[in-house]
This record gives C-alpha cells, sequence and structure tokens, in this order.
C-alpha cells in the first residue's frame, strides 16, 4: 500500500480546474519542505487533489500556509522542452489538514454533534475500596492484624 504523510509550506496557491469528461474538479498546488539535512535546500512537490476536497483545498488553503498531507505518491513522466523526459513525483493528497503556528493542528470548525449538546446523566460513582468482591483473575488485597496488605490469590468470586 502507497501511503505518505508530508508535513509541508504551500508556496504556491491552488489552483482549480475540472476534467473534460465529467467536469471533475481538481486542484493543484505545489508545497515545499525541507531536506533531511540543514544544510540541504528544501524540496518541492506537486500535490493534486480531486473532488470535493479538491474544492475544499481551493477555498481554504493558500500561499503560506502550513499543512498535514496524507495521500500517495506516484511518479509522471513530463516532456522537457530540450528534447528529453524527466521524471518528477507528485502527491494525490487524499487528507490535508491545516497546522497553526507552532506546528498544532488546527481542525476548521465543525457543527455540534446532536448526541453531544443532549443532557448527559451524571457518572456513576466509583466503587469504594471497602469493597470484598473482585474479579475472577484479578487480586485482592486484605490487611492483616499489623496493617500490612497481604495479597488475596483466591480467583473463585464465592
Amino acid at each position: 500500500m502507497n501511503s505518505c504523510i508530508l508535513m509541508a509550506d504551500i508556496i504556491q496557491s491552488p489552483q482549480l480546474r475540472y476534467t473534460s469528461d465529467n467536469q471533475t474538479p481538481i486542484a493543484e498546488f505545489v508545497v515545499q519542505f525541507p531536506g533531511p539535512r540543514p544544510e540541504d535546500t528544501p524540496s518541492q512537490l506537486k500535490v493534486i487533489g480531486w473532488g470535493n476536497l479538491a474544492q475544499e483545498i481551493q477555498e481554504n488553503y493558500h500561499e503560506g500556509d502550513r499543512v498535514l498531507l496524507e495521500g500517495r505518491l506516484g511518479m509522471n513522466t513530463v516532456d522537457r522542452p530540450e528534447g528529453f523526459k524527466e521524471k518528477r513525483a507528485e502527491m494525490t493528497v487524499q487528507r490535508i489538514h491545516r497546522l497553526s503556528a507552532l506546528g498544532e493542528l488546527s481542525m476548521p470548525p465543525s457543527p455540534p454533534s446532536p448526541a453531544l449538546t443532549a443532557q448527559t446523566p451524571a457518572p456513576a460513582p466509583a466503587p469504594s475500596r471497602a469493597s470484598t468482591t473482585s474479579a475472577p483473575g484479578s487480586f485482592s488485597t486484605s490487611t492483616t492484624s499489623g496493617g500490612e496488605a497481604e495479597p488475596d490469590y483466591d480467583d473463585i468470586p464465592f
């Protein structure tokens, strides 16, 4: 399975176009990420999103945004004007998340779920420690007359 997660900065704003046959939206943009060593030059990668995700990308993401991309990598062959073919890596994004300035995920606001807005009953009180029953296979402790804890190894719950 080809799956990749990449943190990068958008350096070219997403451009939206449509396929000629069924008018499926496609968003294309370029991201940049640092090389493996500090002295390496940053690498660039073309990113493509399809369908509803393409429209979301074009509306919500812009040049300068730091994003977390999840998708799959592929190789495309491009004809160069010099007369040779060049292979370029390309990422087809399946999920995208904006990162805040500190590198944390910034999730877009979503409407509250009806299940979360309904009244929930108060949690049941925790069982007291004075309980003498225990689950099968668990160990409980009993106190000896000297105050020391002594493990109870009885597996039978009755």
